[in-house]
C-alpha cells in the first residue's frame, strides 16, 4: 500500500480539509513559493479522496492566490504575500486553534489608520436622518459589541465609501469572533460606552477633526489592551 505523505483526512467536508491541509503547509513554509505540488491524480491516491474533491480544493486554493495551475506544466505553489487577497488573510486567522500575534496587528493596525479618516468623512457627510439614526444606535442598542459593530456599520455607511463599507462587511464575524478580546473588561466597555457618546457630539457639532482624534484615540486604547490580553492569555502556551 502506498504510503501516506500529506496527512489524513475524515470523510466529512474533504474538499475544506484538504484546502486547510496544503494552505497550513504553504503558510507555515512546509512547502515553498515555487515549489511543484503533486499531480492532482497522486494528491488524491494520497489522501484516498476522489479526483474531483481534489480539483475543487485545488481551485480554492487558487483562488486564495495559494497555488498557481498551469495547464500541461503542473500546480506551483506561489509566494502568498504576492498574490494572497482577503479572502486568504481572513482564513489566516482561524488557520490556527489561536489568531497569531502578527495578524492581529494587521487587523489592529488596519483599522486605527482607516476608521479616523472615515468617521472625519461621515461627520461631513451625516444628514438629519443619519443623526437620528446614530441616536437609535447609542440608545436603543444594549448589547456592548453589537453596539460598538452597528456605530462602526454607521461609520462606513454614512461616510459613502463603497469600499470601506465593503471591507468592514468582510471582517464584522472576526470582529465578533474575537471580540471578547476586548469587551470582557468592564474598564473596556466604559472606555467603548464613552467613546460613542463622544463621537455622537461630534457628529452633532458636526465636528470633523474631533471625530478623527476621538476614533484614533479609541482605537489606539483598544489595540494596547488587546495585546495586553493576549500577551497575558497565551504567552505560556506558544
Amino acid at each position: 500500500m502506498k504510503k501516506n505523505t500529506l496527512g489524513h483526512l475524515q470523510k466529512n467536508t474533504l474538499r475544506e480539509q484538504i484546502v486547510t491541509l496544503l494552505a497550513k503547509k504553504i503558510i507555515n513554509n512546509a512547502i515553498q513559493p515555487g515549489d511543484k505540488l503533486p499531480s492532482e491524480r497522486d494528491i488524491a491516491a494520497d489522501l484516498d479522496v476522489n479526483r474531483a474533491t481534489v480539483r475543487e480544493a485545488l481551485k480554492k486554493l487558487e483562488t486564495l492566490g495559494l497555488i498557481e495551475i498551469r495547464h500541461g506544466e503542473g500546480i506551483f505553489v506561489n509566494d502568498y504575500r504576492s498574490s494572497g487577497n482577503l479572502e486568504l488573510f481572513r482564513m489566516m486567522i482561524y488557520l490556527n486553534d489561536t489568531i497569531p500575534l502578527s495578524i492581529l496587528q494587521d487587523v489592529l493596525e488596519m483599522r486605527k489608520i482607516i476608521v479616523p479618516e472615515m468617521a472625519a468623512r461621515a461627520v461631513q457627510e451625516c444628514s438629519v436622518s443619519d443623526l437620528e439614526e446614530f441616536t437609535l444606535i447609542i440608545n436603543e442598542q444594549e448589547d456592548i459589541l453589537e453596539k460598538d459593530l452597528a456605530v462602526h456599520h454607521f461609520i462606513a455607511k454614512t461616510s459613502n465609501n463603497m469600499l470601506y463599507i465593503f471591507i468592514l462587511h468582510f471582517f464584522n464575524q472576526i470582529f465578533r469572533d474575537f471580540g471578547y478580546l476586548y469587551f470582557e473588561n468592564p474598564d473596556n466597555r466604559k472606555r467603548s460606552e464613552q467613546f460613542h457618546q463622544q463621537l455622537y457630539k461630534a457628529f452633532q457639532d458636526k465636528k470633523a477633526e474631533k471625530a478623527f482624534s476621538i476614533t484614533r484615540d479609541v482605537l489606539e486604547y483598544t489595540e494596547k489592551r488587546i495585546f495586553d490580553y493576549y500577551t497575558k492569555t497565551y504567552s505560556n502556551k506558544r
